[in-house]
Formats: C-alpha cells, sequence, structure tokens
C-alpha cells in the first residue's frame, strides 16, 4: 500500500486532507503538525512514497526546511501544499528540489492527480498558478461580523453553534458563510477554513 505523509500545522485543513486522500486513494496516510513531527515520522515509519508539507507550518522554511524533508525522505519525492504562498516561492521551491507545488485552491481531482503523478516520479508544476498574480491578506475584505463567523467555521463550529455562540438567526450565519466563500474563493466551509488560516485572517 502506497504511503503518504502530511504535514500542516492547522488541524481542521490537516483532518480535511488526510479523509479525503485516504477515502479517494485508499492510501495509508500519515500526519504531523509541524517539520519536526514530519521528520520524526519520517524517521520512525520512512521513506514514505509522497511528503506533502504546508509552507507556512512551525519550523518549515525555504530552502533549509525543504531540504532536511528531502534528506530524511530520500529517495521519496517531498513537495509543498501552500493557500498563500506567491507564485515567486512556489518557483522557488521547485528550483530547491520540491517534487511539486500544490495551491490549496486545487480542485479535488487534479490534486489526487497531481498526487499521482508525483508518486510516479514526475514532477507537479501548476503553471497557471506560477504565471498568475496572487492574492494577498489585503486583498481579501472580510467585514468584522463576517470575521466573527470566520473564527467559528476555522473552530470547526457548526452554523447552529455559531449562531448561538453570537446570538443571532442560523440562517443570517449560512449568508455570512456563503459571503465569504465567495469572497475567499472556496468551494466550500472546510476551503474557506484552509484559506483564511493560510491568509493569516484570524
Amino acid at each position: 500500500m502506497a504511503t503518504v505523509l502530511i504535514a500542516d500545522d492547522h488541524d481542521l485543513v490537516r483532518a480535511a486532507l488526510v479523509s479525503y486522500l485516504q477515502d479517494a486513494t485508499g492510501y495509508d496516510v500519515v500526519e504531523a503538525a509541524t517539520l519536526d513531527q514530519a521528520l520524526a515520522a519520517i524517521a520512525r515509519g520512512g521513506p514514505f512514497d509522497l511528503v506533502l508539507l504546508d509552507y507556512t507550518m512551525p519550523g518549515m522554511s525555504l530552502p533549509a526546511g525543504l531540504t532536511r524533508a528531502i534528506e530524511a525522505n530520500a529517495p521519496g519525492p517531498v513537495a509543498i501544499l501552500s493557500g498563500t504562498a506567491p507564485p515567486e516561492v512556489a518557483r522557488r521551491a521547485l528550483a530547491a528540489g520540491a517534487q511539486g507545488f500544490l495551491p490549496k485552491s486545487i480542485d479535488p481531482d487534479t490534486m489526487i492527480a497531481a498526487v499521482r503523478h508525483m508518486m510516479a516520479g514526475h514532477s507537479y508544476r501548476p503553471q497557471e498558478f506560477l504565471d498568475s498574480e496572487h492574492r494577498t491578506r489585503g486583498a481579501v475584505h472580510i467585514t468584522p461580523r463576517e470575521m466573527d463567523v470566520l473564527r467559528g467555521v476555522m473552530e470547526g463550529k457548526s452554523n447552529k453553534e455559531i449562531a448561538r455562540d453570537l446570538n443571532i438567526q442560523e440562517v443570517t450565519i449560512k449568508l455570512h458563510v456563503k459571503t465569504i466563500c465567495r469572497k475567499l474563493q472556496a468551494r466550500n466551509r472546510t476551503h474557506a477554513a484552509m484559506l483564511a488560516r493560510d491568509l493569516d485572517l484570524a
């Protein structure tokens, strides 16, 4: 069975990625929250068929952190995940030896195809992203009330729980979540939480 290590310090994002990858592929997926935890997991059970490292998690840096992971997981490939890194950082990661770069805005089917592509020994370069101008925190305007709702979403709370916490109607929360997803160009609330965390919005 193929093995994958996903390292990301945001619990909700990591759980969503692990669950989706396991369900879609049947791979044995191991998780970590920091670079040090990822390196320890590689030492225990590696090398993995693929290691995916979040660009902004504790201990991660370019090129040093990436190089440590590549050396530890050899000959298995190591790739970078990110929701906020600009194209220039993606190009630096690829130049430093990353097998690929996966923007967190990538659609699920493309992500699975990219994972399989890299596990087969090929490099994954999202050309459209590499050629694009990337969003920054300042380009996204979230109102104070939307921020309250977004924090609840990032904590994994349901609309009902957020409505109770903020003492407003659940239907209002649903509208806020829809608006937040539109502003962040997110597919759903989990994707919105992932992007918001990487944009350091809350």
